[in-house]
């Protein structure tokens, strides 16, 4: 299984962090902070470049809106030096989940009911 993953990490980017970027990550990445889901976050000496090493999927929207404004300039000091104040009224960040069974589904629509259990659809039948 080690070098299926070896092999996977070697030539996948959706797989984890390529070889290229553990070696640059090596050699000039300075360890930032670590959020809550195990992505771990890095800048170089002169912070002219900042990028993420996800644990697990790659995907954008795991990036918390602390860690966001960071990598983006938005703030200058990363959430561990200096944590951003939320709201009481502030919901806890989640990812995107569309796509996934856990995705947003209204009230009607297709994914919750299934048709024969709706009282406003009929099945069509050739006569």
């Amino acid at each position: 299984m080690g070098l299926i993953n070896n092999l996977l990490k070697a030539f996948t980017w959706w797989n984890g962090q390529t070889l290229n970027t553990q070696l640059f990550t090596w050699r000039k990445g300075e360890k930032v902070g670590e959020d809550d889901q195990g992505n771990i976050y890095y800048r170089n000496a002169d912070d002219s470049k900042r990028w993420v090493i996800f644990n697990g999927e790659i995907e954008a929207s795991r990036i918390s809106p602390d860690w966001h404004g960071w990598m983006h300039r938005t703030y200058d000091a990363p959430p561990t030096d200096q944590p951003m104040v939320h709201k009481v009224w502030e919901k806890p960040h989640q990812e995107n989940l569309t796509g996934t069974m856990l995705a947003y589904a209204p009230s009607g629509s297709i994914r919750r009911e299934k048709p024969a259990d709706r009282g406003d659809y009929e099945a069509w039948s050739p006569e």
